[in-house]
């Protein structure tokens, strides 16, 4: 009798008898699945010699696409008048392209997140937009570029590092590894510079003219009359130095879409054209 319950009692732990036995195996504790990373940011393959490559505007094919890029400037050297009441931002012209859900690039300066950490923080989290790089300090590449200071040679690829840096410090998730030069300056020194940075350096087809611009329809008239299908247009995020181009804006968007454009981010152009593996 002994023998016979022993038996009884290792079958029970066995998992074939444990139904017969009225008892249910204990459950395996589930394995959570493994993240998938995000895809990477489509990227343009090094130019000749592993230079940085240059991208200035998408595909002229159908579906009339066309990505309308912001930049938000400010200088290392700028932080006085900043605080003297300056301002940099633009925070109405963000306000609006959210009100007409336009899809676009900003292309930040690290000093600019700096001043404006929680603005900077908000462009990057909000689906509609994605943040780029525009240096940290927004000093010329080149020189000769509209007056601006110039980056010594060896702290150019560490002034692009440096806003990535600054990018993250404020919060902004995923910034872009997309380059616009500060003045839009650049040489093939430049470009053999930032090559080990792996950003793709981004230009524009259309000028939107709205740097100092105070009349919004100067600006509107020039966007409209260059603008084709895959265009980049450059256009600036800056109260102080773009006073007309959230109004400009107002009209534009509208207009763009009843000629049947859509708007898409610098990302999304990028990949039409073929990105590298």
């Amino acid at each position: 009798m002994i023998t016979l319950l022993r038996r009884v009692t290792a079958a029970c732990a066995l998992s074939t008898a444990l139904a017969a036995c009225g008892t249910t195996p204990p459950r395996q504790a589930a394995i959570p699945p493994v993240p998938t990373p995000p895809p990477r940011p489509p990227t343009l393959a090094p130019g000749p010699a592993g230079l940085t490559p240059v991208f200035e505007q998408g595909p002229r094919a159908p579906g009339r696409t066309v990505a309308l890029t912001f930049d938000a400037d400010m200088a290392a050297g700028q932080g006085a008048r900043a605080a003297a009441g300056e301002r940099f931002d633009h925070p109405r012209l963000i306000s609006t392209l959210r009100a007409l859900k336009v899809r676009a690039t900003v292309f930040m300066t690290g000093r600019w997140a700096e001043e404006y950490p929680d603005q900077a923080r908000s462009i990057g989290r909000d689906p509609l937009f994605e943040v780029a790089n525009h240096s940290y300090s927004h000093y010329a590449y080149t020189r000769d570029c509209y007056g601006l200071p110039t980056v010594p040679e060896e702290r150019k690829r560490p002034d692009v590092e440096r806003a990535y840096a600054a990018f993250r410090k404020a919060g902004v998730r995923d910034p872009m590894p997309y380059f616009r030069f500060p003045g839009g300056c650049y040489d093939r020194r430049a470009l053999k510079a930032l090559a080990p940075a792996g950003v793709t350096a981004v230009q524009w087809d259309v000028v939107g003219g709205d740097a100092f611009e105070t009349d919004p329809d100067v600006v509107v008239r020039q966007v409209l009359d260059e603008v084709r299908p895959g265009s980049v247009v450059v256009l600036h995020c800056t109260r102080s130095a773009a006073p007309a181009t959230e109004r400009a804006v107002r009209t534009i968007v509208p207009e763009l879409r009843r000629r049947g454009f859509r708007f898409v981010k610098v990302s999304e152009l990028i990949g039409a054209v073929g990105s590298r593996p």
